[in-house]
């Protein structure tokens, strides 16, 4: 939180709170955002109101539950414990220290505390979920046997068919219950089209069971039947898109598909993609050459894909490859198209080589993280923490993108289609670093000593922020 009278921060500034902060994780959104301090405790701040008070400085609002992840959306703030609880907290009507309410997921406005999600049919014995991630509307949750779930924030939560099933079937107050949530462009085909001239759509009726208004009960992960059987190692989830990266190294996408953002080809003009469908990431590529995908990340209507090509020579590449949205330059490849279905080497981060003295040869330089915002800048940070001679130095951090508000830190306004590396003012390189350090808590009590913290860049609605994140 930064208290001042500036708008808009022009380049990289120290926030007073944060100041020799270690955190678990932080995350960022238009007006609201929230962490996770060492002892697993959530606190929340921006324009959260409490009893009809908006704090000004960060509010504790989850404690004792040992989080370890959060994920954010506009109306939501999803938090996963270490031992695979998923709470889901409002941004809006936010309770201190609350540990459970009353809960209405389609009515932002009734949910106050933290309200725990469990899966609609019993984990397997030692099974616990290790990851989740957010879209406006919905939530994407991996399990530790790699199974993945969703949960709809919201009735909005499979117009595009992000959610990834059309029926919700669950039992509130012992009585069976099924929810409807039918894509739009299948529900009514015009529905994208523009309104003049339309006909109108059959009329569809619609069973009471399935009501406009969500039960306020319906606190389930549903398992996504798609994806039944296929061994999932990652999940990331868009504006309105999902994704999954098999253990394999391959991808399956679903979700929004306007701006190409699912990654099917130019040849595929669809604008939903109701079922999970897999991504070709070796487009273009020699024969012989094998590509493992090992990253994905998604924000907004932009998708990342980390990948790695093995041609049989000593020397491999590592590309970053982008597509959808690209207006303000997040494709990352000089140009400012506004839809890419084929995904493009982002330049500046693809196929970048060092030589290692240890290994003896040229090696490749690999992304260490990946942040995208629902704004559309994108923030890379290199693996280049050893330099040629093994002397400790730093991460790289390369940004590009939508850049109006100043979210790139390089001091002017102005968006960028070509990747550039961070400078601090003195025409340094801004390089991030890992250290040990002693780790206090948010309330000023020690946590631990020794603890290898590293800082880790995020990149929030038109925000980006750098703080010192607990190597768990």
């Amino acid at each position: 939180m930064f208290d001042g009278p500036e708008a808009s921060l022009k380049s990289p500034t120290p926030l007073p709170w944060l100041d020799s902060v270690a955190l678990r994780d932080l995350v960022l959104h238009e007006t609201h955002a929230a962490c996770v301090d060492a002892r697993g405790d959530v606190y929340q701040w921006g324009n959260v109101s409490t009893q009809g008070n908006i704090p000004t400085t960060p509010l504790k609002t989850l404690r004792g539950k040992n989080i370890k992840q959060l994920a954010i959306n506009g109306d939501r703030v999803v938090a996963l414990a270490e031992t695979g609880d998923v709470f889901v907290l409002s941004a809006t009507n936010v309770q201190p220290a609350a540990s459970s309410s009353s809960f209405k997921y389609w009515d932002a406005g009734d949910v106050g505390g933290a309200v725990e999600l469990k899966p609609r049919h019993a984990l397997t014995r030692g099974e616990r979920f290790v990851s989740v991630s957010v879209g406006d509307h919905h939530l994407l949750a991996l399990t530790s046997n790699g199974r993945t779930f969703a949960h709809p924030l919201s009735h909005k939560a499979n117009s595009y068919g992000q959610l990834g099933m059309r029926h919700l079937e669950f039992t509130e107050g012992g009585v069976s219950r099924t929810i409807d949530l039918v894509p739009d462009v299948v529900r009514d085909p015009y529905a994208l089209s523009s309104p003049r001239g339309r006909a109108p759509s059959p009329r569809r009726v619609i069973p009471a069971s399935a009501s406009a208004k969500e039960p306020s009960g319906c606190n389930l992960l549903f398992e996504i039947p798609a994806l039944n059987g296929i061994r999932i190692s990652q999940i990331a989830a868009g504006s309105r898109t999902s994704f999954a990266r098999t253990s394999d190294g391959r991808v399956l996408g679903w979700g929004a598909n306007e701006f190409g953002q699912i990654g099917l080809g130019e040849s595929i003009s669809l604008s939903t993609i109701p079922v999970p469908t897999e991504v070709f990431l070796w487009r273009d590529v020699g024969k012989g050459t094998r590509t493992t995908c090992t990253d994905i990340q998604a924000g907004g209507d932009l998708s990342m894909f980390t990948v790695e090509r093995k041609d049989g020579s000593s020397i491999d590449i590592v590309d970053v490859l982008v597509c959808g949205n690209g207006q303000w330059g997040g494709l990352g490849n000089s140009l400012f198209s506004n839809a890419q279905g084929n995904p493009v080497r982002a330049r500046g981060v693809s196929g970048l080589h060092e030589y290692n003295e240890h290994m003896q040869n040229m090696q490749p330089i690999r992304p260490h993280a990946v942040a995208i915002s629902p704004t559309g800048h994108v923030l890379v940070t290199l693996e280049t923490l050893a330099g040629s001679s093994g002397m400790y130095g730093g991460r790289d951090l390369v940004v590009w993108g939508a850049n109006y508000d100043y979210q790139l830190g390089i001091g002017k306004r102005g968006n960028m289609a070509n990747a550039t590396t961070l400078h601090r003012p003195d025409g340094s390189r801004y390089l991030l670093q890992k250290v040990e350090a002693t780790v206090k808590d948010l309330e000023g009590k020690v946590w631990r000593k020794k603890v290898e913290v590293e800082q880790t860049a995020v990149a929030g609605n038109k925000a980006s922020v750098v703080y010192w994140r607990i190597v768990l």
